[in-house]
């Protein structure tokens, strides 16, 4: 078995410098000291790759330095040290040597005690590397998974000045800044996980395994909603041209040593083969790709959960058989799905994992990915504990603020600080409206947008509706009353911001307005045969006898004459009417009757008399001829 495990890692080792010759990006977080002044500023540190990094948000606490155990190899416990704050104190964060053990323990250790971070200080000057989990083993996998505080490395001089400080007596406050650690440009979010099919490869293939299925849920609805652009990636190598007819590289490889993966079992005579783990990878590469075509990319979570129960290698299932059935429990293509893979037998690129490949090497702010499983979000490597909690904290904080969907601010994921005094801003409580808007970094007082209508204002102290349809929101502002069925407004919805008392009202519109007596002012109904009775609003005016009151020229007039007057108003128009209808028609009558009797004259005579407008006629009858 030793003779194997020497050949795969002599495998993987001559294959991994030649195929990835791009950098690695640590990634990093803020760390502010607040206190004392003397060593107060910003610095850099670089987050620890376990661990529940707090994405999106900040940790403030107290740096403390142990007289014993500074390395933090041994549990503290056992020299009756502890970490634990007390009630109303700052958390405390453990400041740690570098060296004698793995980061993972040194963290470990520390949280057992009661902290709630760790610092690590380098012992050398170099530049800042992530410290990273141990290589996989019983002992190491049992505590791994279990630390859920935060840490970082910090330089060797930045260290030494945390513990000269706490040496001397200073009280140490820093402050652990993860806001800026995920770039949030925009209203979606695009990430990236770098996984692998095989499910033999020890601790970490189970927790990629866990998260997974654990996170499919959210994911796809992030998915679905268009939140967010998740695309799946598979780590894969290729064989050196000296060793491709080897029998490593042709167990391995597919496609004459292009595309290479180890063996499961790192034992190259029994069990699955890397080029196994290479097909399925392709195969699930091949599934997104339909998929996303179909406008259903979500379904790629569907098949990866489904086929890691289905298709196990300890029950020997991995296997293209199982794959199938899978994924036409799906309604997926399955011819589709052959055409993208491809021949893996045949001796040229394979477009699929050429991409890849080529994907692999670190751009921009991302380093190369040379860990499995990576996760890159909004093109930044996350850093901690794979696990759905941790993860969806760190796709919500790539979001731009107010953007951030339903999934992110529920109270699994952050505290609502709107609900504590209304975060500071304005509130109108009548109208239920506020300009308090929680994120997921905290919260943002913004004047809000309602049915249309904007306000406007700082957001803190004041937010004025403006423009037209304004008075529907609890009428603008304005003083408004209702009694008796009557109802009336200062609010004037013309586009400005004016609240005026309406007419019978005086006051300043904004809180009061009060009734005017017309009649005890002497604003109306003022005339001698005129009763006047003052209402809320208005007035009532009657007259005396058989009068009747004109409120436009505020006086009584008689309905009787009233009446008579509009009787014979009505005859003289009528006859006026019919008397210039009979003129017309005379005059039609006389003019028509003319011109016919003219016409008839004018033959008559013409058969008796030549009239001027004839010629004479000739008369032959004297004439006498030769």
């Amino acid at each position: 078995m030793k003779i194997w495990r020497w050949l795969v890692s002599l495998f993987v080792g001559l294959v991994l410098p030649v195929s990835i010759m791009g950098r690695f990006v640590v990634e990093k977080n803020s760390l502010r000291v607040t206190s004392p002044e003397k060593i107060r500023g910003t610095h850099d540190s670089a987050i620890g790759n376990f661990g529940i990094p707090q994405y999106g948000g900040s940790m403030a606490g107290n740096v403390v330095y142990p007289k014993d155990n500074k390395k933090g190899c041994k549990e503290f416990e056992d020299s009756g040290i502890s970490f634990k704050s007390t009630p109303g104190a700052l958390p405390t964060f453990v400041l740690l040597d570098r060296g004698s053990c793995f980061f993972a323990l040194k963290v470990w250790n520390a949280q057992k005690a009661g902290a709630s971070a760790v610092l690590v200080a380098d012992d050398v000057e170099e530049p800042l590397i992530t410290m990273d989990t141990p290589e996989e083993d019983g002992s190491s996998a049992k505590y791994v998974a279990n630390i859920t505080i935060p840490s970082a490395l910090v330089g060797k001089s930045f260290g030494e000045k945390l513990k000269d400080a706490i040496s001397g007596g200073d009280m140490v406050n820093v402050n652990l800044d993860w806001r800026e650690s995920v770039p949030h440009p925009d209203d979606r979010v695009e990430y990236e996980l770098w996984s692998n099919s095989n499910d033999e490869c020890g601790v970490k293939c189970d927790m990629l395994m866990e998260f997974v299925k654990d996170f499919k849920g959210a994911a796809q609805i992030l998915e679905k909603g268009g939140y967010t652009l998740f695309t799946p990636h598979y780590i894969t190598w290729y064989c050196p041209h000296a060793f491709t007819l080897s029998k490593q590289c042709k167990s391995q490889c597919i496609n004459h040593g292009r595309y290479c993966a180890p063996d499961p079992e790192q034992d190259f005579s029994t069990g699955y083969d890397g080029k196994d783990v290479v097909i399925e990878n392709l195969r699930q590469l091949c599934v997104f790709k339909v998929a996303n075509e179909s406008g259903k990319p979500w379904v790629w979570w569907d098949y990866v959960t489904d086929f890691q129960i289905r298709c196990p290698m300890k029950e020997k299932k991995y296997n293209k058989e199982c794959a199938d059935a899978v994924i036409k429990s799906l309604g997926l293509n399955i011819e589709k799905i052959g055409k993208c893979m491809g021949d893996p037998d045949a001796d040229t690129d394979n477009p699929v994992l050429k991409e890849e490949q080529d994907a692999q090497i670190g751009k921009g702010s991302r380093g190369d990915v040379t860990i499995l499983p990576t996760l890159v979000v909004n093109n930044r490597q996350y850093r901690g504990k794979l696990e759905k909690g941790a993860v969806l904290k760190a796709v919500c904080s790539g979001f731009e603020e107010t953007t951030e969907p339903a999934v992110c601010l529920s109270t699994d994921m952050e505290t609502n600080e709107c609900l504590a005094n209304n975060g500071g801003c304005w509130q109108d409580k009548a109208a239920n409206i506020t300009a308090c808007k929680d994120t997921f970094r905290g919260r943002v007082c913004e004047c809000p947008l309602v049915d249309g209508v904007q306000f406007k204002g700082d957001g803190y102290t004041t937010c004025e509706a403006r423009g037209l349809g304004r008075c529907k929101i609890n009428n603008g502002g304005c003083w408004h009353e209702s009694r008796n069925g009557h109802a009336f407004s200062a609010c004037l919805d013309n586009g400005g911001v004016k609240c005026q008392c309406p007419t019978g009202f005086k006051g300043d519109g904004v809180k009061n307005c009060e009734d005017i007596d017309e009649c005890k002012e002497k604003k109306a109904c003022q005339c001698p045969d005129c009763s006047c009775k003052n209402t809320w609003g208005s007035y009532d005016c009657s007259c005396s006898g058989d009068l009747l009151y004109m409120r436009d020229h505020d006086t009584c007039i008689s309905k009787t004459g009233s009446q008579g007057r509009s009787t014979w108003a009505a005859f003289w128009l009528i006859l006026l009417g019919v008397v210039m209808i009979a003129g017309g028609a005379f005059l039609v009558y006389k003019y028509r009757i003319r011109q016919y009797m003219d016409s008839e004259i004018r033959a008559i005579m013409a058969q008796y008399m030549p009239l001027d407008s004839q010629a004479e006629v000739p008369n032959h009858v004297n004439d006498q001829r030769a």
